[in-house]
């Protein structure tokens, strides 16, 4: 059973950090760019950042820039994202996704079809 669990959401603080991880099982991710995307209530699902299959590529919205930091470890069949610097705004549940095709298209969200569950990130004092 073809399967994603994204992990290490939480309640944090504005400035703080948290490390969301992004595991597979029933498939290798070797072969798939992967991408992380996030939910607000109320706003539609927007592209965070993306990582090509050999993690030689990555790809972040302006809004994350210099702050997140996607990585992957195919041995373990995981990808990454390290957010640091957090704040109110980047609250929502967050999402990671397979692509397999273009990477120049990955941090668009209708290019995906199979999500995992999401973790929910909540940023405040």
């Amino acid at each position: 059973q073809l399967q994603l669990v994204e992990s290490g959401g939480g309640l944090v603080q504005p400035g703080g950090s948290l490390r969301l991880s992004c595991a597979a099982s029933g498939f290798t991710l070797d072969y798939y760019n992967i991408g992380w995307f996030r939910q607000a209530p109320g706003k539609e699902r927007e592209g965070v950042s993306c990582i090509s299959s050999s993690g030689g590529s990555t790809n972040y919205a302006d809004s994350v820039k210099g702050r997140f930091t996607i990585s992957r470890d195919n041995a373990k069949n995981t990808v990454y994202l390290q957010m640091n610097s957090l704040k109110p705004e980047d609250t929502a549940v967050y999402y990671c996704a397979p692509l397999r095709g273009l990477f120049s298209v990955c941090m668009q969200p209708n290019r995906y079809h199979y999500w995992g569950q999401g973790t929910q990130v909540t940023v405040s004092s």
